[in-house]
């Protein structure tokens, strides 16, 4: 056998020995990977990052652990599929109100950031499955939510938030800035990033979590005695309305009755409800007038 020969052979081994040991990562579109060396003769080090929708062949023992990636929401409304409760507020005059919304936003999957969000917080909560991950945006996500909340609400009355769409639109906007920072504070670092991510791989790129928030609303007691209120209103501004309207009525009968006198006030309104009929007679006519009954 030639040297060539015995090359070529040793190249094929070398490949059908690949084939038969090595383990392939693969990742869907909306997920990435993290793939770290930890073969039977070797300590467990960092080796790649892996992007969405790609395939990768990796040496047997080495680990592999998936995220998702792309736009994801995180729901608190208490409803079925809702990853947190609906969040309870406390107003300036001191009453509960019920907040529900979402936060919609991505995993930063820049490298360095994807790695060290898995060495600090993935690997804790075994974040690369599905229990583990809920768990994560709960803590991670949800407890900066509450606090946001709790913290922007404190500057306006429960009436303010409930009936305003200005100060509603105001203090979603400071919930939302508030958020962003207790998200990363909590975190130890920018892990979440807004929906659409970012052109470039750099995590200051990728800005903050998209919030949506319903109008919050306070018990359904304080709700129905609004309405009540609001009802009584509306029965007032209509008495006032007919008030108007009587008195207005009142004053043209004393102009009328000024110009025409009490008879003939009184023969013009039975001219005008139809009490009296007129016929029309001819100039020059003769008019026998006949009392009713004779």
């Amino acid at each position: 056998m030639t040297t060539t020969t015995r090359r070529i052979a040793a190249a094929a081994a070398a490949l059908l020995t690949l084939g038969l040991t090595a383990c392939s990562v693969s990742t869907q579109p909306d997920e990435v990977a993290l793939e770290y060396d930890a073969g039977a003769f070797s300590s467990t080090e960092f080796s790649a990052c892996h992007s969405a929708g790609s395939r990768e062949y990796h040496g047997p023992g080495d680990k592999t652990f998936t995220y998702p990636a792309g736009q994801r929401t995180f729901t608190f409304s208490g409803g079925d599929g809702a990853e947190m409760g609906a969040a309870t507020v406390v107003s300036s005059d001191d009453l509960e109100l019920r907040v529900t919304g979402l936060v919609t936003y991505s995993l930063v999957t820049d490298c360095t950031t994807l790695r060290q969000f898995h060495e600090d917080l993935g690997l804790k909560y075994s974040a690369y499955e599905d229990a583990g991950w809920n768990e994560l945006l709960r803590d991670y996500i949800g407890a900066p939510l509450n606090r946001a909340l709790d913290d922007a609400t404190k500057d306006y009355t429960w009436r303010q938030l409930y009936t305003s769409g200005e100060a509603k639109a105001e203090w979603e906007q400071r919930v939302s800035e508030l958020l962003g920072e207790y998200i990363a504070e909590q975190g130890g670092g920018s892990f979440f990033g807004r929906p659409t991510g970012a052109a470039e791989d750099d995590p200051e790129d990728w800005g903050v979590p998209q919030l949506t928030l319903q109008q919050p609303t306070p018990p359904e007691e304080v709700r129905a005695a609004l309405t009540a209120a609001q009802e009584a209103v509306e029965q007032t501004t209509a008495q006032e309305a007919e008030t108007e309207r009587v008195e207005a009525e009142l004053e043209a009968i004393e102009q009328l009755v000024d110009v025409l006198g009490p008879e003939g006030y009184i023969l013009y309104q039975a001219l005008k409800d139809g009490e009296i009929e007129l016929l029309p007679v001819p100039y020059g006519s003769n008019v026998n007038v006949t009392p009713e009954g004779n």
